[in-house]
């Protein structure tokens, strides 16, 4: 009696926050109308027009795509992550099999740098660097959310000390039990991208990075470092896991990628010190780079195959 009767207040409660939600949504738009007309007076109109676009941008284009996506948008996994607003983000085009402790590992041995987490001084510090173009090796990312979380942890490589422009992978925790669909076992996700500049989104009008097109590139970057740097790291590739498509992001910036899904196994990463010595190590990575990187061109060649077949 007693858990049917909190089930119930659980449920007046959420539809009441739902409620309050969207009258601070309507509320805010209020706001922001009022302050266009205001603008609109001889005075004080770039201040206006400012706080206006900080209203928009940060207050009512965000609730309302949380209040849109919350209708549209399945809560089921279908392989991109999800911004803060609710909007889609990043595909995911990283499967990982291993302990948190592999992962870093192997992240740190290929040469990537922990993101820090984000706060006020890692955002301000973000901002002064960017303004004066100078090194943050740490730079964080932006929280993007899939199994309803945000990121565990991020990892980046700035690229020539500006931290306007870098590469940069997400990683989130699978569920216990879960799996891929189709049966594959993971234990991480991960989704990673080339910030190629920073900018306006298209979809809040908020400020930032706007990443490189090509997510396929960024995807075959990573998994060449972690094979380059760790012997003991394996690489099997799922084609066509997802959809082939021409779409965007959170941000509004254009995403192409062929689908596939390599599941990256660092689980023998502990084991890599005893497992060869320094040449043969050599040799094993260049014929693991020489595998995923065939197992690449063998997939081209068969989309164009097929394309040429079908003219």
């Amino acid at each position: 009696m007693s858990g049917a009767r909190d089930r119930e207040r659980r449920s007046v409660l959420a539809t009441l926050g739902s409620l309050l939600f969207v009258f601070a949504a309507f509320a805010a738009m209020w706001l922001a109308y009022l302050l266009l007309l205001a603008s609109l007076e001889p005075n004080w109109q770039v201040l206006l027009l400012a706080v206006f676009w900080a209203l928009v941008a940060y207050l009512v284009l965000p609730r309302l795509h949380r209040i849109l996506t919350a209708v549209y948008l399945p809560g089921y996994f279908i392989g991109r992550a999800r911004t803060s607003d609710g909007l889609l983000g990043d595909p995911v085009n990283l499967a990982l099999l291993g302990t948190e402790a592999q992962i870093h590992a192997s992240m740190t041995r290929a040469g990537w740098t922990r993101a820090d987490d984000v706060n006020l001084a890692s955002s301000m510090r973000i901002i002064r660097t960017t303004v004066t173009r100078t090194s943050y090796p740490e730079a964080p990312v932006s929280p993007l959310h899939l199994f309803d979380r945000a990121q565990d942890f991020a990892y980046q490589q700035e690229v020539a000390g500006n931290p306007a422009k870098r590469h940069h992978v997400r990683f989130w925790a699978c569920p216990e039990g879960w799996r891929l669909p189709g049966g594959h076992p993971a234990d991480w996700l991960a989704a990673g991208t080339y910030d190629r500049a920073v900018g306006l989104s298209l979809m809040t009008l908020q400020v930032t990075h706007r990443i490189a097109p090509d997510i396929d590139a960024e995807r075959d970057h990573t998994v060449t470092t972690l094979l380059e740097a760790s012997p003991a790291v394996t690489v099997d590739l799922i084609r066509h896991f997802s959809s082939g498509y021409h779409s965007r992001n959170g941000g509004g910036d254009a995403i192409v990628t062929d689908g596939d899904l390599p599941v990256v196994d660092v689980r023998a990463l502990h084991a890599e010190a005893t497992a060869a010595t320094p040449r043969s190590c050599g040799i094993f990575r260049q014929r693991k780079l020489f595998e995923y990187h065939r197992k690449l061109l063998f997939k081209n060649f068969d989309r164009h195959h097929l394309r040429d077949a079908s003219d």
